[in-house]
């Protein structure tokens, strides 16, 4: 994983897409605009709008800054770009704790800005040298622009420093002097990098990981140790598994940027995904989004593509002809306090991952109401039908999104969970919406994967030729409540909300009673409509027939028997809209 990082930075690098050693992106939300005595003239926001989702969000600015140190508890500066606790001494609450906090915090940032300055003689390095040098904490307040920007410069974005719209960090001279700084460091332990098996000296903290929900905002770790117990052959913190700094900044770089691109990455449960070619092109990136997430607007032209994996035919994705033999990976990582866990690492060639993905979605298919305009549904509204509607947090079950996710990239079998989730949401909902498409969608797909049901691709729609027991209780069920309702057209509540759950687990207690019910409701229907008690006679009987064909009500179903009873009252059901829509 860290290998294939890394080789994909110097792709992102050569393409002058990320900073080069010894720099980072960083998102900056506002400048501080100096003269050239130093002297603070104003606050400029730097945050644009950005649309996300349905709603539009200020945003920090993502700029490339020196090389930002990664921070636990203690007190650390970095260089030009940091937080207002450090630039500007001050803090949003003012107790005597925090202010003592912030204190320490710019005397560090002012010692090691004159530190690197000192000798500088461009306006720009002059200017930030005399700010620290007069600046005062403690007069702040007094300041008309602070004042005024108080609670947004304090809220934990990054500052940067800049005269006008020249930003430091920019500035010729002062470039030079951190890049020799950085070159002229002390040099640390010398090792094997495990990553590239050369001889490099041994990055001791890995730059922290931003970017994934859960985690800390200013980065958390992908390779660290924290305590004894993790570490051998005195070797402490990441000297345990050594990684060459050439290589460490490479990989984070890589994978700040991939987590930083809205496009190249998505939430799956708790999970954070990127992905990227070995190649670097984009292209193979925007396929994989298009088709891991459909949207109803390129349904035909997934269509068109897979058909054309699937018969050999050269794929042409936005103009580019793409390789199908081209190296794909695909990464999930979770938050985990101040860590990252990895909760898959898939690498295939693209062609291989797109057929499983098309294998699945051709699993998938399922007979839909016609006001459905989807052919493909997504991953993500996949693991969103195993969610509580009514829930506060209407994430998938965390290792259940990730291992699902990672079973349909590499065609194996879907986790047990995913079925099981899906029965009890049809079992606990009792609207119209607990049967849906796509839930009889994921029972099917389950039942062929996992349960090698091999005649699931002709249960697409309703098979009137099963003999299957749990298909044709479905069916039965779904005609009895047709019965009923027809009988009762205002009724609130059928015998799906009632009896359901029964039948579908014992249908040898459920089915006698249902039947001693639907016997009352055709005399009903007889006594008003008889050519539709004839029609209703003739179904149920065709259906009983292949009961006691089974040798009548079995006691008990099985859990996969389960979810070929709600395909049957599912496909059953869908029979009758269809013929409604069609009148």
């Amino acid at each position: 994983m860290l290998q294939a990082l890394t080789k994909y930075y110097e792709v992102l690098a050569d393409d002058g897409k990320v900073s080069r050693p010894g720099w980072c992106s960083a998102k900056v939300s506002y400048q501080i605009d100096l003269n050239k005595e130093g002297k603070v003239k104003g606050i400029i926001s730097l945050k644009s709008e950005e649309e996300r989702g349905k709603k539009k969000v200020w945003a920090a600015q993502p700029l490339s800054v020196p090389e930002m140190v990664t921070r636990s508890s203690g007190v650390s500066a970095n260089f030009l770009c940091d937080n207002a606790k450090y630039l500007l001494g001050i803090c949003l609450e003012e107790d005597e704790k925090n202010k003592k906090r912030a204190r320490e915090c710019f005397l560090a940032a002012k010692e090691k800005h004159l530190s690197f300055l000192e000798q500088a003689e461009g306006d720009m390095a002059k200017a930030v040298r005399l700010f620290f040098e007069k600046w005062d904490p403690e007069k702040a307040m007094d300041h008309e622009e602070i004042r005024a920007n108080w609670e947004e410069i304090t809220d934990g974005g990054n500052l940067i420093f800049g005269i006008g719209m020249d930003y430091a960090q920019n500035d010729a001279e002062i470039k030079e002097i951190w890049d020799s700084k950085k070159n002229t460091e002390t040099q640390g332990d010398q090792g094997i990098c495990l990553v590239t098996g050369e001889k490099a000296e041994i990055a001791r903290i890995h730059r922290g990981i931003r970017g994934v929900p859960g985690a800390q905002s200013s980065g958390a770790a992908l390779v660290s140790f924290n305590a004894p117990a993790f570490e051998s052959y005195g070797k402490e913190q990441s000297y345990n598994a050594p990684v060459g700094k050439r290589a460490e900044f490479s990989y984070t770089t890589a994978l700040n940027y991939l987590l930083s691109t809205r496009e190249y990455s998505f939430p799956v449960g708790d999970a954070m995904v990127v992905f990227w070619a070995e190649s670097g092109n984009a292209g193979y990136q925007d396929f994989f989004r298009e088709c891991t997430e459909p949207s109803v607007d390129n349904q035909r032209e997934l269509r068109g593509l897979f058909e054309k994996i699937h018969l050999g035919h050269p794929v042409i994705f936005n103009g580019d002809e793409l390789d199908m033999e081209q190296k794909f990976y695909v990464l999930g990582l979770a938050p985990n306090a101040a860590r990252l866990s990895v909760r898959f690492f898939y690498e295939n060639s693209f062609g291989n991952i797109l057929k499983n993905i098309s294998a699945h979605y051709k699993r998938m298919e399922v007979v839909q109401p016609k006001w459905e305009t989807r052919q493909y549904l997504g991953i993500r509204d996949m693991l969103y039908e195993t969610v509580n509607k009514n829930s506060k947090d209407k994430k998938p079950v965390s290792n259940m999104a990730a291992m699902t996710f990672r079973a349909i990239l590499s065609g194996s079998r879907y986790p047990e969970r995913l079925y099981s989730d899906t029965l009890i949401r049809i079992r606990a909902e009792q609207d119209e919406s607990k049967i849906t498409w796509r839930r009889i969608a994921i029972i099917k797909t389950y039942l062929m994967k996992n349960c090698n049901w091999e005649e699931g691709e002709d249960y697409m729609g309703l098979n009137e030729e099963s003999n299957e027991i749990s298909y044709v209780l479905g069916r039965l069920f779904s005609v009895l409540e047709s019965i009923q309702s027809e009988a009762n057209p205002t009724i609130q509540a059928t015998i799906r909300d009632r009896y359901f759950n029964s039948a579908c687990g014992t249908p040898g207690i459920v089915f006698p009673t249902l039947i001693k019910l639907k016997n009352s409701h055709m005399k009903k229907i007889g006594r008003e409509k008889e050519g539709t008690k004839k029609y209703y006679e003739k179904l149920f009987t065709e259906i009983m027939w292949k009961v006691d064909a089974n040798e009548g009500f079995p006691k008990r179903l099985s859990l996969e028997e389960q979810g070929k009873f709600a395909i049957g009252y599912y496909h059953q059901t869908q029979k009758k809209y269809e013929k409604k829509e069609e009148k």
